[in-house]
């Protein structure tokens, strides 16, 4: 397995532990479902994602949580100098040379790992769009894994991961859970969230 912040012998259970520290000094609240914790393999939904803060909070929570999860980009993220940098943060490099389709390769990459938990920000970006992208749908399709509804609530000062999701063969009506699911969390930036659709 890759070594990450999140499972690196010695330094993590110190990020773990300093990770504890700054959330309680923010004032912020961290939920982990036991069923989703104790998954070894699904896609993470990362929503909503409205800001640069998004990520922070979740990497300390994921420290808290003991979770290691992992992210999908393109092979030209991950070269000199950055790259071991982008490793060490959870990327996988994915050689579009290869694939011109992430959707598969993410799905090859989980059918070759015992564990592979993969974070998808299916808005796609931090500013409001038209739609989530269905990347994370048909990779959970294609992999038979379920989804993990990761979340960020600014109003609440919470972050975490709480509903494990089976994906059904209608894209539309999973998108309606997860609009339900969603409709109470609100992002650094409200009006920049996308909502599935």
């Amino acid at each position: 397995m890759q070594r990450t912040i999140f499972n690196t012998p010695l330094l993590t259970p110190l990020l773990r532990q300093i990770a504890r520290l700054l959330l309680k000094l923010h004032g912020w609240r961290v939920i982990g479902d036991r069923r989703a914790l104790a998954l070894k393999k699904y896609v993470l939904i990362g929503a909503p994602h409205t800001s640069n803060w998004d990520g922070y909070y979740f990497i300390l929570a994921a420290l808290k949580l003991g979770v290691t999860p992992q992210w999908m980009g393109k092979d030209k993220l991950f070269r000199f100098p950055l790259g071991p940098l982008m490793r060490w943060f959870g990327g996988i490099a994915v050689d579009r040379s290869k694939t011109n389709n992430l959707v598969q390769a993410t799905v090859d990459k989980f059918n070759e790992c015992k564990s592979l938990i993969v974070v998808v920000p299916p808005e796609g970006t931090r500013g409001r769009g038209e739609r989530w992208k269905s990347g994370f749908y048909h990779i959970a399709r294609g992999a038979a894994v379920p989804v993990v509804c990761g979340f960020i609530n600014f109003a609440r000062r919470e972050v975490g991961m709480e509903k494990v999701l089976e994906m059904g063969g209608n894209l539309k009506a999973e998108l309606e859970r997860l609009r339900a699911y969603y409709a109470d969390k609100v992002g650094r930036y409200p009006a920049h969230y996308t909502p599935p659709a």
